[in-house]
């Protein structure tokens, strides 16, 4: 019930600031940002570029919540943006190496990204087995389970077919538990 009146709050918000309320804008913005900075934490790996992320999305936000039909997706939409615009920096980054003379011969460093933020913030055997799914399967699993987003808005917020969504749930979960079982086993 609490989840439903939040999405009816989420709702009106974006219907508000969608006709140019800034005061509801602000109050959208302060309510998603924790949950879009924490998706792009578990897409990028690292936190500073994804407060990049979330900080330019949240201006792809703005400019594009008075085309926004339907109040009631924005949280996929406002996910969706956030995925591509960690995509896009990505890519970026993924060019720049290559372009980057010997950077092959470079150790590779520490993995200080999502995975150790969300290990260090709560080191729950879940969050451990959940801390090392790889980042799409990770993201659905956030949006399904935490976010408590249907498959198809999960599918519309990371711009995948929602059969890709449901295969990335399984194998999620199939980890999960083994994650879990050998570890109960082990303790």
């Amino acid at each position: 019930m609490r989840r439903q009146k939040a999405r009816i709050l989420d709702e009106y918000l974006a219907a508000s600031a969608r006709a140019g309320d800034r005061t509801a804008f602000s109050q959208l913005a302060a309510r998603w940002q924790p949950k879009l900075y924490a998706h792009a934490c578990r897409l990028m790996g690292d936190a500073e570029l994804a407060r990049d992320v979330v900080q330019d999305g949240w201006g792809d936000i703005a400019k594009g919540l008075t085309r926004l039909d339907d109040a009631a997706v924005f949280p996929a939409w406002a996910y969706r943006i956030i995925t591509r615009r960690a995509a896009d920096v990505i890519r970026r980054i993924q060019r720049d190496r290559r372009l980057t003379d010997g950077f092959a011969t470079e150790p590779v460093p520490e993995d200080n990204g999502a995975a150790a933020i969300e290990a260090h913030a709560d080191r729950t055997p879940l969050t451990k087995a959940m801390a090392s799914l790889p980042p799409e399967q990770s993201a659905a699993i956030a949006l399904f389970y935490l976010e408590d987003f249907s498959v198809a808005e999960v599918a519309a917020a990371l711009s995948v077919p929602t059969g890709t969504i449901k295969t990335r749930l399984m194998h999620a979960r199939r980890k999960l538990r083994s994650a879990l079982e050998g570890g109960m086993e082990n303790g």
